[in-house]
């Protein structure tokens, strides 16, 4: 059954409005810690302190301060000089660091607290410019570009300051930071750039890209070209909106982050709802417009403009249970810096997301590869209702984990009745009335009945050597010395449930926690829990999955995994614990 154009707008505004109503919830709860964290990284001025002292004419002593929490890579190290007439070889010597499996580079060494190096030059002059390389993260997960200070040494009193060489005469002032802060910049667009495109691929927000793609299979070249870029349009839109929206909640002190709208069990169950009714649309029983994806095209009739806008909307909206590479140290960037910066670094997220549509509009080469318009679209598009289906299924899973089955058993209620709306429609008043009725009863059911004291953090069932989360218990495991592995996870955690599968709950890595003695404590954070999330603020995390090691001895420094596991990963962080 078509709905008519007053019921295609109420059900796109209810798409939106509790899309909308779950963002406001969930600024105004403790639910998640990521926008305070991210407005506590230090500059990099502060958390890295750099002091150079000329000892003798050709050796100087440099020195690191590192604030806590903080750390710096041994294989950034870089150092040249430089005399009016020319490079000057040096000899650049670093201790040995620490071992530490990062987030960014992998297997690395690495110095927290301080570090002290040294260089000789080979040939010596009365004044030499230094050019000082160096980089480093937080263990929250902020990772600076690499940083350059540019020094000048007077060999002859031994004193180093800020400043460098032209071709005649010195020319001291304070350090040019505007370099580096460009730099930092042109760093953080890029990650940005990049981890809108891997976006397009995750499962999130395949499908509806998917659909897009195959409307170009129809329609002249500049139609297609024409609805891409007003898709990138609302994508971009959408993103600078969210930053928008975070840096008003900034200004407030509320939390709120990327992704933890789904402890939002309102949200979840939202999300349940849209895809269920673009899995309708596709299948024929529900029509949102005159094409496949153009959701909203009923708003307007200024030939499907409006309808691109919204998928562009639509697709960020679903992108919400997913985060790509590169998204996590953009992000942190740009919510410590100046407002413009901040958006600029999310409209660059949008345009790196919407870039790969915008590119096969543009490439005749591309979209002659698109199979020809004929019966397998149809088929097609029935068939990729059912993946949506199967999306519905796994978030009303969840919403049952946060607020119990009752919730859960109503929602798909509400489903039901959402799916006999759109049988039931009609031309006449009174199948109006009863689609709209029953329309109204399946947004009442989606209603979370908050129940959610059902479920604890504890409430998983738990393998053998694996203990629930307890600040207690991990506080009493180091003060011991002893090596614990804490696993921070939850049910709407795509890429934790992806971990887990086929990484962390294999028989082989199971029985390597078993035989090294390394409690396996699993942080369940599909609701808020205040603990978990004073255990995930205090590691600096943006987000989860949060997989953290404590090596035996006290006062060892954690060692943080990254997000994406492998089985060599998780054996060389159990082997270097013991």
């Amino acid at each position: 059954m078509q709905l008519g154009r007053p019921q295609a707008l109420l059900a796109s505004l209810f798409v939106l409005v509790l899309a909308t109503l779950s963002f406001t919830a969930q600024a105004q709860s403790p639910l998640s810690a990521y926008t305070q964290q991210q407005t506590e990284f230090l500059p990099v001025d502060e958390a890295y302190q750099l002091s150079v002292i000329g000892d003798g004419e050709q050796q100087a002593l440099l020195q690191w301060l590192i604030a806590p929490d903080y750390y710096l890579y041994r294989h950034a190290f870089d150092a040249k000089a430089r005399t009016v007439d020319g490079d000057v070889e040096l000899t650049f010597a670093v201790p040995d660091g620490l071992a530490k499996t990062d987030e960014f580079f992998g297997d690395v060494e690495v110095y927290y607290g301080a570090v002290d190096a040294s260089l000789e030059l080979a040939d010596t002059a009365e004044l030499i410019e230094l050019s000082i390389t160096y980089q480093g993260c937080a263990d929250a997960g902020l990772c600076y570009p690499p940083e350059t200070k540019t020094l000048l040494w007077h060999t002859a009193s031994g004193e180093v300051q800020k400043g460098k060489l032209d071709s005649s005469s010195l020319r001291t002032s304070n350090l040019d930071t505007e370099s580096s802060e460009d730099f930092g910049l042109i760093a953080a667009l890029v990650f940005a750039l990049l981890g809108g495109m891997i976006l397009n691929i995750m499962p999130c927000v395949f499908p509806i890209l998917s659909l897009k793609a195959l409307s170009f299979t129809r329609g002249d070249a500049q139609s297609h070209r024409r609805s891409s870029l007003v898709y990138a349009a609302g994508v971009v839109v959408s993103f600078v909106g969210i930053a928008a929206v975070l840096i008003a909640i900034q200004q407030t002190g509320k939390l709120i982050g990327w992704g933890f709208q789904l402890q939002n069990t309102g949200f979840v169950i939202a999300l349940a709802y849209l895809f269920t009714l673009m899995g309708l649309s596709l299948n024929g029983l529900l029509h949102f417009g005159t094409s496949m994806m153009n959701v909203g095209q009923s708003l307007t009739e200024k030939d499907g403009d409006a309808g691109s806008f919204f998928t562009g909307v639509l697709a960020v909206v679903v992108a919400s249970p997913c985060t790509a590479p590169f998204m996590g140290s953009a992000l942190g960037y740009a919510l410590t810096q100046p407002i413009y910066i901040t958006l600029l670094v999310f409209a660059s997220l949008g345009l790196g997301m919407a870039l790969p549509m915008v590119i096969l509009s543009y490439s005749n080469a591309a979209v002659k590869i698109l199979p020809k318009p004929g019966p397998w679209m149809e088929t097609a598009k029935n068939v990729l209702a059912f993946p949506l289906y199967l999306t519905s299924v796994w978030l009303l899973w969840v919403a049952g984990n946060q607020s119990g089955v009752n919730t859960m058993a109503l929602a798909l209620a509400g489903l039901v009745l959402l799916a006999m709306a759109a049988y039931v429609y009609g031309e006449s008043t009174v199948k109006k009335a009863v689609s709209a009725l029953l329309l109204i009863a399946a947004v009442a059911l989606a209603i979370p009945q908050g129940d959610s004291n059902q479920r604890g953090s504890g409430s998983r069932s738990l393998a053998d050597g694996q203990i629930a989360w307890s600040a207690s218990t991990l506080d009493s495991y180091r003060d011991a010395g002893k090596p614990i592995f804490v696993d921070v996870t939850a049910d709407w955690c795509i890429t934790c449930l992806a971990n887990e599968a086929a990484v962390l709950f294999t028989p082989e890595i199971e029985g390597a926690f078993l035989a090294a003695d390394i409690p396996y404590m699993i942080a369940d954070w599909t609701d808020y829990d205040a603990d978990i999330g004073e255990f995930v603020k205090s590691h600096g995390r943006s987000g989860i999955p949060l997989y953290v090691m404590y090596p035996s001895g006290e006062g060892s420094q954690p060692v943080i995994l990254p997000q994406l596991l492998t089985r060599d990963i998780v054996l060389s962080a159990i082997e270097n614990a013991q």
